[in-house]
């Protein structure tokens, strides 16, 4: 897993993270939920509608909403493109926070006058997103209920969800409802683009500050590719540990060898890992013998006519030239 293609993503986690460590180091945390009373009503702090979606109030919801923002964030962020999910980011949150004020001045009589602070509704919308895009895997049943494998990955929002009810429970389903608003497209926010100066902003000023986005390199298989000249020297030591004579061993690992001041002849062309294993194998001969023409075969056979002819081939093979075929024929006679 990475962020590549994902930056949008990668800098909702860093500001999430840098502003519930600053509300919890200035000890400003108070500041940062929704009260209708006496906050809102009777003080008028309605700055709180803009920062309340910023951080979380601890560190467990924290992590719980960055491991699903980088587990589901991500994938969500490659299928819509950067840009639309910039986009449906500022357009979840504008809408989620307006619903969540209805909602505390509509049901603070039935005790709903708190909404704690954090991007519960985005975590949500998203997470939506994931379960109408992403399809099920396989399923499975306990006590004759139906899962499929997604449940795995939602008990982590689900614990977001229940932390702090009722709050945190009319966040979640703002969020899931505003999720529903964007995906049928009921209110035409799909079609919604931020404002083209603030992307070039964004990538020119912003994009550079969060780092690479590159993924990890990962080792690469034995392929078509050329190896490099460690590649080579190492292929060329386990020839020579392996006892395959030099006249034996793939054009480039004969060149290998025969190198001076660091560099290779000019004819000499870099083999693959495949085509030294297949020139090792050979035509179904074990690896570390030669495959004797027949010409050599039978002359060997004209000077033993009483040897067999497994043994003459065995010899050659087990030989660099003929004379010394011969001369392993003769030391197994006498």
């Amino acid at each position: 897993m990475s962020f590549h293609h994902a930056p949008v993503t990668k800098g909702l986690m860093v500001i999430c993270g840098l502003a519930s460590l600053a509300a919890a180091l200035f000890d400003i945390k108070y500041y940062m939920h929704l009260q209708l009373i006496p906050h809102l009503w009777r003080d008028h702090q309605y700055w709180r509608l803009f920062i309340y979606p910023l951080a979380f109030a601890n560190s467990s919801d924290l992590l719980i909403a960055e491991s699903t923002l980088f587990l589901i964030g991500t994938n969500i962020e490659r299928t819509f493109g950067s840009e639309k999910f910039a986009s449906f980011v500022f357009v979840t949150t504008v809408l989620s926070t307006l619903l969540s004020f209805l909602s505390l001045v509509l049901f603070h009589n039935i005790g709903l006058n708190y909404i704690p602070s954090g991007p519960y509704a985005l975590v949500f919308s998203i997470l939506y997103q994931h379960y109408r895009i992403v399809p099920s895997v396989y399923h499975f049943r306990i006590f004759g209920v139906s899962f499929s494998n997604k449940i795995f990955t939602y008990i982590l929002p689900l614990q977001l969800f229940v932390g702090h009810s009722p709050g945190s429970a009319v966040a979640g389903a703002i969020g899931l409802l505003t999720g529903q608003l964007y995906r049928t497209d009921i209110l035409g926010l799909k079609s919604y683009r931020l404002s083209p100066r603030i992307i070039r902003f964004s990538t020119r000023f912003l994009l550079p500050l969060l780092g690479s986005m590159r993924p990890p390199r990962r080792g690469g298989s034995i392929g078509d590719e050329p190896p490099t000249r460690r590649t080579m020297s190492t292929a060329a030591s386990v020839a020579a540990g392996l006892g395959i004579p030099t006249a034996l061993r793939p054009p480039g690992m004969q060149a290998n060898n025969t190198q001076t001041a660091g560099r290779q002849t000019p004819d000499a062309q870099p083999p693959t890992l495949r085509s030294i294993v297949q020139e090792f194998r050979g035509q179904g001969t074990p690896l570390g013998l030669r495959a004797p023409s027949e010409a050599e075969i039978a002359q060997v056979s004209s000077m033993f006519p009483d040897a067999r002819r497994e043994d003459v081939i065995g010899a050659l093979q087990r030989s660099d030239t003929t004379e010394r075929a011969v001369e392993i024929l003769l030391s197994t006679q006498t």
